[in-house]
């Protein structure tokens, strides 16, 4: 079987299947497992590679308003690569080449490979697409298997935190971009209660939306996890100097408490592939680290804004 990945995520699951070697193509995008980068990519995308953050969103919103694509396909080497299968999504059309495209283009490959649609909204979506992505592939006992796993780091981070009293229970707001303010959406809200914390600005199984300064500052959150959807830590931390311009900032609860964490959004919140347990851990750490241990091969979310005094 010849597979082309089509979004990150389906990459890293595809090859937690255990199938690297019928991996023939993935986005511009993917870089997890490492090997990836050397596979030929089948994306492109307009965003420049310096864009800041604002121009960004502004890219995506001009494409939402006239419909234009931001990613597209390179028929050229997905032709040449004779795919039979394509896993793609339906679900955003802002992060991934557009399932009308993608439709339109399998029109024209020869064979006419089979297209797995992935939409995961919820953490048990997530694990689901593992599932869904084995059966297709013939690696059903490898899916149940790491499926089994995953449920059970889930259960052990959750039977921890089921012991912390209700007013132990730090009240977190969740940040998915910086410029302009994105709460957090889909899985984001449940890992924070999963981890022990009180989501206070999210929408649970629902897409991440604009939110205002206001309504950050009076969710009076203890502490702000802020995890970019596509971003590196490195990337986010370049960013972070703008919550500091806004009035407020310095009252906020989670900033007079040094309770401010930036982490890997790219790595670990955004993909909705197996890694989102290893945010589920990161974030649990964050929040209990005298209840919930850390796995040695996970970078600790990082601390910033925090006062000497």
């Amino acid at each position: 079987m010849r597979i082309v990945s089509l979004l990150p995520s389906a990459t890293e699951i595809v090859c937690a299947l255990g199938l690297e070697e019928s991996l023939v193509g993935v986005t511009h995008e993917c870089d997890y497992p490492i090997f990836v980068k050397g596979l030929p990519k089948v994306t492109q995308t307009l965003i420049p590679e310096d864009a800041s953050s604002r121009q960004i969103d502004d890219l995506v919103r001009e494409r939402l308003r006239t419909n234009k694509a931001l990613y597209t396909l390179n028929m050229q080497i997905l032709e040449a690569l004779r795919p039979d299968l394509l896993v793609t999504q339906a679900l955003c059309d802002v992060c991934a080449v557009a399932e009308e495209e993608v439709n339109a283009a399998n029109c024209s490959l020869p064979g006419r490979p089979r297209v797995i649609n992935l939409e995961p909204v919820t953490l048990d979506d997530a694990l689901e697409c593992l599932t869904l992505v084995g059966g297709a592939t013939g690696r059903e006992n490898a899916a149940s298997t790491i499926v089994k796993n995953l449920r059970r780091r889930i259960c052990a981070i959750a039977a921890r935190s089921d012991v912390i009293p209700k007013e132990r229970r730090p009240r977190v707001a969740f940040l998915e971009w910086i410029d302009p303010l994105f709460n957090a959406g889909h899985w984001n809200p449940m890992l924070i209660e999963l981890a022990g914390g009180i989501d206070v600005l999210g929408n649970a199984g629902q897409p991440s939306r604009t939110t205002s300064w206001r309504n950050l500052v009076d969710s009076r959150p203890d502490v702000l996890f802020i995890a970019c959807c596509g971003y590196s830590a490195e990337r986010t931390l370049q960013d972070t100097s703008i919550l500091e311009q806004h009035p407020g900032w310095e009252d906020l609860p989670c900033v007079r408490s040094g309770r401010v964490y930036v982490t890997d959004g790219n790595a670990y919140f955004s993909r909705p592939g197996p890694r989102l347990i290893d945010g589920l851990e990161i974030m649990a750490r964050a929040l209990h680290p005298e209840i919930h241990g850390f796995p040695d091969n996970l970078p600790a979310a990082l601390q910033v804004f925090c006062r000497s005094n």
